[in-house]
């Protein structure tokens, strides 16, 4: 049976939208892996206190039937193969691209490689917002609802730089 699993992207080097749309096309993909939404680009100030570009990010929902670790190994990979390298620069440095499990399905999780729901998403706009794009009557595991998750952070600067596609077709 296939999980309902949602995935942040983000970066701010290079171009992001053509690095968004490979690394689309690389998850949607994978073994037993359908992409079906994409929510809009989102531009916003980059985190972490390291002075650099506004990061651009969305959110793509998949279903897979991977379990959640491979999935992670997966999108590790397809970072690895647009530049990006974990183990060299700073935690929030700039990146071209950053590919985290939000949400799958309805799990909780919380090991040394992978924290479910991600830790840190209902004090982020640039999740919530894109996130509440493409799935607006979703229940975070622990969380709650998500609309007044986004209520919450509705001061954080943001703004959509190109529409998303709420269905996403690809070829099997």
């Amino acid at each position: 049976m296939a999980a309902r699993v949602f995935i942040g992207l983000g970066g701010n080097q290079g171009d992001v939208a053509a690095a968004f749309g490979s690394a689309t096309a690389a998850i949607a993909a994978l073994p037993e892996t359908r992409a079906t939404a994409m929510s809009s680009l989102y531009a916003s100030p980059a985190w972490g206190g390291v002075v650099q570009e506004d990061y651009v990010n969305a959110v793509l929902e998949i279903d897979t039937g991977m379990a959640p670790e491979a999935l992670l190994e997966s999108l590790l990979a397809i970072e690895r193969a647009h530049g990006r390298d974990r183990a060299s620069g700073p935690r929030w440095g700039p990146r071209p691209l950053d590919c985290d499990i939000l949400l799958y399905d309805d799990v909780k999780m919380d090991t040394d490689q992978l924290q479910v729901p991600h830790p840190r998403m209902a004090e982020r706009a640039f999740v919530l917002i894109p996130l509440a794009e493409i799935a607006p009557d979703l229940t975070i595991p622990g969380l709650g609802a998500l609309m007044p998750l986004v209520h919450r952070i509705s001061e954080q600067p943001i703004r959509r730089i190109a529409r998303g596609t709420l269905h996403v077709h690809q070829p099997r």
